[in-house]
């Protein structure tokens, strides 16, 4: 599937910019694990390597990682680069998709 598909779905999707260099996206990766396993089919996670998809990563101006954006429709929400607990997002991501 194309990232732009991917994007455009009804389905919220959260996609993590990160590389297998980064410390912090390390710690990340178990985090979004266990957010996935909570939220289930409510949402799409996906895991972009910045090192791998160049242009998708400059696309979307991705200057540090991880970087967590969430879409849904085409429609960027929310964007933020760091770690954040499990809570944090499933606030930010309630907080952000249209209810069906």
């Amino acid at each position: 599937m194309k990232f732009s598909e991917l994007i455009n779905q009804n389905k919220p999707v959260l996609i993590d910019f990160y590389t297998d260099w980064c410390s912090p996206c390390k710690i990340m990766s178990p985090i979004l694990e266990d957010l996935k396993s909570e939220l289930g089919d409510e949402i799409n996670i996906v895991k972009v390597d910045v090192d791998k998809n160049l242009s998708v990563a400059t696309k979307f101006q991705i200057k540090g990682v991880p970087t967590l954006i969430l879409f849904q429709s085409g429609k960027l929400l929310w964007r933020q680069s760091g770690v954040l607990q499990k809570s944090e997002l499933i606030n930010i991501i309630n907080s952000h998709i249209a209810q069906p």
